[in-house]
């Protein structure tokens, strides 16, 4: 496991971006971003793989989303633009630390990790 902090979050009005970051303590695999709204599950935002940066998002924020990595610095990013008041959330960072021979798809799932950050609040005014 390693241990992982977020930052980005904040207040925006609908239609504006928001950057949030993650750095994890160590080398990570896999990382991911997950969102939980207030009365509502958990789920998949995206995830990017160490070695190719191969990426998966969820189909309600491709092509607004962008996740990225910089694994000099053990950081992962999720640029978010045009930002809507649904996507109001509690953002979390999650990451493998473990190397497992897995496919992506398998990494949008909350358990396929083996560490996760804290959350950051992501607000969207209307």
């Amino acid at each position: 496991q390693v241990q992982l902090v977020e930052s980005g979050g904040g207040l925006v009005q609908a239609g504006g971006s928001l950057r949030l970051s993650c750095a994890a303590s160590g080398r990570t695999f896999t990382m991911g971003w997950f969102r939980q709204a207030l009365g509502k599950e958990r789920e998949f935002v995206a995830t990017i793989r160490r070695s190719d940066e191969a990426t998966r998002y969820a189909d309600s924020v491709t092509g607004r989303f962008t996740i990225s990595r910089d694994n000099v610095k053990n950081t992962v990013y999720l640029q978010m633009n045009s930002l809507k008041p649904e996507d109001t959330a509690v953002y979390y960072c999650a990451a493998k630390a473990k190397f497992v021979i897995s496919s992506l798809d398998t990494y949008t799932l909350w358990s396929k990790y083996d560490s996760w950050g804290q959350g950051t609040q992501v607000t969207v005014s209307s």
